[in-house]
């Protein structure tokens, strides 16, 4: 122990006096797991503590230089031990509640204990019953929910290109209030989908005050990545600004080759709102390869006004056509290599790009594309990031990993490969082999770091007394091989996750385990209720 012992002193019957150091203390109790010998790193971008990690009741009752004594004991020796990771940009709002995927296993193999849901403007509007449900039937791990603004005007005004009504507000700005008091985190927009795109900076701002009142934070796929980087990233600076919240700007990146470079400007924008007082993060995922639907990346906003069915009317309507296959011809232009990821219509298409289509059926690329949406779309791969600006962004002491992925088990779709290897590439081959950030960096950038974003003060951290949310892995072996071919290979060396003290995954293997809940935002209604209530029963 360091510094000076402090000691207790303990009256035996026969009156003579024994004295204890806290260390005896601590080895004498007995703990339900002990991690022992490993190289314990916080999450907060302090050096590793050579301690032993003592875990009770699903918390971390005891970190100690002394030996612990456990029901069960790992031996940790040559590993690091650490705070589960949190992904704080996750799509599994609906696999986290199907019975093939709630377990989140891709996620657990990676190291991670919570992922935050509701992201890019979309998900569950209603986050009482959607919590309940996670609840009701368990998960791999734990979820924080974000309220999505797209979804939320969906449902309020429609997939329509206009202002609300005065009542259409209240209406959205109600159920913002009710969404926050049931214990989301926030809001998030995406605003190149829609209708978060018809969504004007005004509207945004008079529902971000509400939720800024009560206490959440304000997360943004912003309006543009690319030619208009710069104006979206400010736009979401004004909106934390005048709503008087925290601002995080999603997979920060510059998306287009002839726009890199423009990410060091974004980046003094967020340095220089940080250096104002205002509360501006991000986070990134570690590929240069982005992944959404062919028309998100390549229609135009008013061609895709009042959802799919509207879409695809235009692309059979010859007029519409044209105006659509130009405006489509444009983005064509300047788009990197775009690979078909899912696609109902042409499955052997998948794994393929538009111009390998094209060559092999001696087509436009062009006209590729507009059959495919024509025929129910696809979701698609974008290579338009450059290698540069990724290692530029990833070590920032504000930027945090998140995926951008969701639950999944492997199919004869080619999805993106971070779903199954975003953290494990960032710490294994960007921080331990390249050196592009510390392990120490690294670890915090997906622990401490997104914690403190989301305002989580019971996990994050390996501290006495927070939840035994926890990832063991080897430095050493701790490796994605997830690639843009077999996107769903999971990654090895983590040894050890705990979900709340439940062994998740055990020697490398998932153990099946369902120990992961609902997380609430601290101070609302419904953490409130709960305070009192016996946690969820761990599921298996």
């Amino acid at each position: 122990m360091s510094g000076r012992q402090k000691t207790v002193a303990v009256c035996l019957m026969a009156g003579s006096w024994l004295i204890f150091s806290a260390a005896d203390l601590i080895s004498a109790e007995r703990f339900d797991l002990v991690l022992r010998g490993g190289s314990v790193h916080v999450g907060d971008g302090s050096e590793p503590l050579q301690v032993h990690v003592g875990i009770r009741e699903g918390k971390i009752a005891a970190l100690s230089a002394e030996e612990l004594t456990g029901d069960r004991v790992l031996d940790c020796t040559g590993l690091v031990v650490c705070p589960g990771f949190i992904d704080l940009h996750n799509h599994s709002d609906r696999s986290i509640l199907a019975p093939e995927t709630r377990g989140n296993v891709n996620y657990l193999l990676q190291g991670c204990t919570t992922v935050v849901t509701g992201n890019c403007g979309s998900g569950p509007t209603d986050v009482e019953e959607y919590l309940t449900k996670i609840d009701a039937q368990g998960a791999g791990t734990h979820i924080a929910h974000l309220l999505p603004q797209g979804s939320l005007r969906d449902a309020v005004i429609g997939k329509v290109n206009r202002a609300p009504t005065p009542e259409e507000l209240l209406r959205m700005q109600e159920l913002a209030a009710q969404a926050m008091q049931d214990g989301a985190f926030g809001m998030s927009t995406g605003l190149i989908y829609i209708p978060g795109v018809f969504t004007p900076t005004e509207e945004l701002i008079a529902i971000a005050k509400v939720v800024a009142a009560h206490g959440g934070i304000y997360a943004s796929h912003i309006r543009g990545e690319g030619e208009t980087l710069l104006a979206a990233v400010k736009e979401a600076i004004t909106i934390g600004r005048e709503a008087g919240l925290p601002v995080h700007i999603s997979h920060f990146k510059a998306s287009g080759r002839p726009y890199w470079g423009t990410l060091r400007l974004a980046i003094e924008l967020v340095e220089e709102a940080r250096q104002r007082g205002e509360r501006v993060t991000a986070d990134q995922y570690p590929y240069i390869a982005s992944s959404t639907s062919l028309e998100a990346t390549l229609f135009p906003d008013w061609a895709r006004e009042g959802g799919r069915q509207e879409l695809e009317r235009r692309l059979q309507t010859p007029e519409t056509l044209e105006r659509i296959r130009t405006a489509v011809a444009d983005r064509l232009r300047t788009a990197s290599r775009i690979q078909i990821a899912g696609c109902q219509y042409r499955p052997e298409w998948i794994g393929k790009s538009l111009e390998e289509i094209a060559a092999a059926t001696g087509r436009e690329m062009l006209d590729v594309a507009i059959e495919i949406e024509q025929h129910g779309g696809a979701q698609i791969i974008n290579f338009g990031m450059s290698e540069e600006d990724v290692r530029l962004a990833m070590p920032l002491p504000w930027v945090a990993t998140a995926s951008d992925g969701s639950a999944k088990i492997p199919t004869h779709e080619q999805p993106h490969p971070r779903s199954f290897g975003t953290f494990p590439r960032k710490i294994g081959l960007y921080a331990v082999e390249e050196g592009v950030l510390s392990l120490t960096a690294a670890v915090r950038s997906a622990t401490g770091l997104p914690a403190e974003i989301l305002g989580l003060t019971d996990r994050g951290l390996l501290k006495v007394g927070l939840a035994a949310d926890v990832a063991v892995f080897d430095p050493h072996t701790f490796r994605d091989r997830a690639t843009f071919t077999r996107p769903d290979l999971p990654p090895v060396g983590m040894r050890y996750v705990l979900v709340e003290g439940v062994l998740a995954v055990y020697e490398g293997q998932a153990t099946g385990a369902l120990a992961g809940h609902a997380l609430r935002r601290k101070g609302s209604a419904a953490a409130t209720e709960g305070e009192a209530q016996t946690p969820p029963a761990n599921h298996q």
